[in-house]
Order: C-alpha cells, then sequence, then structure tokens
C-alpha cells in the first residue's frame, strides 16, 4: 500500500479548479481523487463535497450501486439546505438517466420512479432557493421533458395478485 501524499491548504483553491477540469474532460475518477485530497485537509469544505458528488455521480454508469452509495455519503456531509436538497434532485436524475442507459429489465420503471424522485427534491429546493436562482426548476424541466418525451417511462403496474383457490 502506497502512502498517500497530502496537499498544502494553500493549494485548495488550484485542485478545486484542476477536479472540476477533470470533470469537464469526463475523467471523473481524476476529480473524485483530487477531491478526497481536498477533503483530507479540510473535510467540511463544500465545494469539495459537491465537487465530489457530481463526481460520483459522472460515473453512475459504471459503478451504479456502489456509485450512487459514496454519492449518498457525500450528499450527507452537505450543511447548505438548499445545495442538499438540489443535489438530492441531481443524484437521483443522474441514477434515472443510468438506469436508462442499462436497458436492464425493469429499468424503465426505475428510471421513471427516479424521475419522480429527483423532481420532488428539486421542488424542495425551489421552495428554499436564494432569490433569482432558478437552478433546481431547470433541473425539474429537464425531468419533466424527458418524461413527457419518453413514452415508455411509466410507473411500475400495480400488481394484482389473484386468490389461490381455497382461500
Amino acid at each position: 500500500m502506497f502512502e498517500l501524499k497530502p496537499i498544502s491548504t494553500g493549494g485548495i483553491p488550484g485542485a478545486l479548479q484542476k477536479a472540476e477540469r477533470y470533470r469537464l474532460l469526463n475523467d471523473p475518477a481524476a476529480a473524485e481523487s483530487i477531491c478526497l485530497d481536498i477533503l483530507d485537509q479540510d473535510p467540511d469544505n463544500q465545494p469539495a463535497l459537491e465537487m465530489l458528488l457530481l463526481a460520483r455521480t459522472d460515473q453512475f454508469a459504471d459503478t451504479m450501486a456502489a456509485g450512487v452509495a459514496q454519492a449518498r455519503e457525500a450528499l450527507g456531509r452537505l450543511t447548505d439546505p438548499f445545495h442538499r436538497a438540489y443535489y438530492a434532485g441531481l443524484l437521483h436524475e443522474r441514477r434515472a438517466k443510468a438506469l436508462l442507459l442499462s436497458g436492464r429489465p425493469g429499468s424503465s420503471h426505475m428510471a421513471y420512479d427516479a424521475f419522480r424522485e429527483a423532481m420532488e427534491h428539486y421542488e424542495k429546493a425551489e421552495r428554499i432557493a436564494p432569490p433569482g436562482n432558478d437552478d433546481a426548476r431547470l433541473r425539474w424541466n429537464t425531468c419533466a421533458r424527458i418524461l413527457n418525451q419518453t413514452p415508455h417511462l411509466v410507473p411500475r403496474p400495480e400488481e394484482r395478485l389473484e386468490p389461490t383457490l381455497g382461500e
């Protein structure tokens, strides 16, 4: 095992910029690693936690179950109620999109549920958003458009259990 080298406190702003750059270059694993380095020095660094959550959700197509759990861990450390609600919505929205891409049996119903859960979180975020911040409304509209334009995304049909003979 290699011992990780700590970054300097003064290097945190530059490291955050690099993490964002790696996300934009579609290298979320590198962005995640940088965020973890930042959080080793400053465990409550909110921008690093937000970036970590985004980097982890960027990897949902490859790491669905583990990735969701890891993203939720970062989400639980956010302290601002608006950001917590907004990023909870984003987590569920990205999970829904990964489910759609998976093509697994039943994934369209699970994706529908995840989109609806995302929309609920966005509605909560919208109620507590700072004035002039429409981020949650924009994301809600994106989810609504996807649901409106994708006819196979529907709730799971209710199961009807037939009584067995002799009951």
